[in-house]
């Protein structure tokens, strides 16, 4: 008698799957824009690039009950758990938003290699947790810059600690950050860059705080719009303190004023 053949199980890896289903946005995408094309009569080319949609994130979750603060607060040290005010943005939207923004670069990044230049130290979890999610290739390098003392305010005076270790000149370089506020640290490294005859530069961060812009500063990547508060976690910090919260929480005002 004939025997049906042995099954068999296939391991695939996760990052495989990750990168299967951003390419899978990207197309759906593309699709979608040439059936509403289709419909209204309009002839599409086929070759031409496939539109992404621009967009920034629609604001801070929406829901979080104070019941799941208070959960969240009870894993973390008891001196830190009392100064959170609210979460702002959980993990589960910021890695949501992620998804789309490195749906957004690999498509303009289309057979180019990226220098991706994190700006220590506040970059580390946004730059990490992006580049993940890139289906074109990538190196990493690293500067950092002091415009921060251990207060709450830039200073304005932007100085170079340490470059990169790579030469910047013919490279695609696309920085990666955490917060944007005044806006003046990174003019100060846009202009370095541009002087250092790079291929091409943009900006991609997780917060951008509109509110305290100074200058006119081109950010081509954004998560997420960020309200005027002292956010913490997911690589900010207040002095040092709350970086690796894998959220973006706000502190209480009497945690960073000193009263």
């Amino acid at each position: 008698a004939s025997q049906a053949p042995p099954s068999t199980t296939v391991s695939v890896p996760k990052a495989f799957l990750d990168q299967l289903e951003t390419l899978s946005s990207v197309l759906n995408t593309g699709l979608k824009s040439l059936k509403e094309g289709s419909k209204k009569g309009e002839s599409k080319e086929l070759d031409g690039p496939i539109s992404v949609e621009r967009k920034v994130s629609d604001g801070p979750s929406k829901g979080v009950t104070a019941e799941e603060v208070k959960q969240v607060a009870d894993t973390l040290p008891p001196a830190w758990a009392g100064n959170l005010k609210t979460i702002l943005f959980t993990q589960q939207k910021i890695e949501a938003r992620l998804k789309e923004m490195a749906a957004e670069i690999s498509h303009d990044y289309r057979g180019k290699e990226i220098l991706a230049v994190g700006l220590l130290t506040g970059c580390i979890m946004f730059q990490m947790n992006l580049l993940k999610y890139l289906t074109v290739p990538y190196k990493i390098d690293f500067i950092e810059v002091s415009s921060y003392g251990s207060g709450t305010t830039s200073s304005g005076n932007v100085k170079m600690k340490k470059d990169l270790s790579k030469d910047p000149n013919n490279q695609h370089i696309l920085i990666t950050e955490d917060l944007i506020d005044t806006g003046r640290t990174l003019k100060f490294i846009s202009k370095y860059f541009t002087d250092k005859k790079c291929s091409s530069f943009k900006i991609a961060c997780l917060l951008s705080k509109k509110a305290r812009r100074v200058n006119d500063l081109k950010v081509d990547y954004c998560g997420f719009d960020c309200p005027d508060e002292f956010v913490v976690g997911y690589g900010m910090d207040f002095a040092g303190h709350y970086r690796c919260l894998p959220f973006v929480g706000v502190l209480k005002e009497e945690a960073f004023s000193g009263k």
